[in-house]
């Protein structure tokens, strides 16, 4: 059995691979979603990862529907207990900003959808610099106290921001983050990598990673010539126009060649392995994309193996 990791300085024990659900309702229907989700867990895995917004950018949709989803399945496996359920707030169309209004609006509709009376992990999804901290934090801590929320994170946010944030609740004895969700991948460093670890560091918070694949680029699937039937093909298959993007591939396949591992399963193990993080997030639309993701609980890379990554994918 795979051991769970202790998201930052929280009581969460979190799986080291989260599941993302932000195709739940869009790429993944109800049906595909409840197989997802019961292989998931039945490996281990008890970290999901949703938001208010999922999938409002999908025509026919509002918003909401993976959480919906979540909650369905939830009611129909009655396995609340043992489920980490990760959400977040601002960009929800009916929902819009980080106001204390908003925030407390936003979090009871999260829970009416998910069918439950407490989320363990609510992120701010994106920071608006417009909002004092004090305001949003306050109402962070207003939802904690009630019991709605357990913990508390950022994603999208400013290395200034966050330290302002972390200091507000340090001084007025308030709810303070325990993990960040930034950007981060073997293609995409500087959007983590500085300063926003260093406070991440500093302060005792777990990163849980997204584009943790980079769209799909570090699956292995685009090469040059190659068609990939996906709604974010474009955005992966850029990576190929780029040396580090090259200089990645090449060694992700030898690696995975070493270990008679998935190429996926090699780019999260890099990123596992990476300062703060606790559990990159990682998105499955068929039970059958699944192993290659959850192997990363299993697989250790060499220190060797992990330089020649990080040297392949500095800038």
């Amino acid at each position: 059995m795979t051991s769970l990791r202790k998201l930052g300085s929280s009581d969460l024990e979190v799986f080291p691979l989260a599941l993302g659900g932000n195709v739940f309702g869009w790429t993944a229907d109800q049906a595909a979603s409840f197989a997802v989700l019961d292989a998931y867990t039945a490996a281990g895995g008890n970290f999901v990862d949703t938001a208010d917004s999922y999938s409002a950018w999908v025509d026919g949709n509002s918003g909401g529907e993976s959480e919906t989803i979540i909650g369905r399945w939830i009611a129909a496996r009655g396995n609340r207990d043992d489920v980490v359920i990760a959400t977040k707030v601002s960009q929800h169309p009916d929902h819009q900003g980080l106001s204390a209004a908003t925030i407390k609006a936003a979090a009871d509709a999260s829970l009416r959808r998910l069918g439950t009376d407490r989320i363990d992990l609510y992120y701010t999804h994106f920071d608006k610099p417009e909002v004092p901290v004090a305001e949003i934090i306050g109402a962070l801590d207003d939802l904690v106290r009630a019991g709605k929320v357990r913990r508390i994170g950022a994603s999208n946010i400013s290395p200034e921001r966050l330290q302002e944030s972390l200091d507000h609740s340090d001084r007025e004895g308030l709810a303070r983050y325990v993990a960040l969700q930034p950007q981060y991948n073997l293609v995409s460093r500087d959007t983590y990598e500085g300063a926003l670890q260093d406070v991440a560091e500093r302060a005792g918070l777990a990163a849980v990673p997204y584009y943790a694949l980079a769209s799909g680029f570090l699956t292995g699937k685009y090469r040059p010539g190659a068609t990939v039937d996906s709604p974010r093909a474009g955005r992966a298959a850029a990576h190929l126009d780029t040396e580090r993007g090259r200089r990645v591939l090449t060694a992700l396949d030898e690696i995975a060649a070493a270990h008679g591992a998935e190429i996926p399963t090699v780019a999260l193990a890099w990123l596992a392995s990476r300062p703060t993080v606790a559990a990159p997030i990682s998105s499955a639309r068929t039970p059958e994309q699944l192993p290659a993701l959850l192997a990363v609980a299993d697989l250790t890379l060499t220190p060797e193996e992990l330089t020649r990554l990080t040297q392949a994918s500095s800038a």
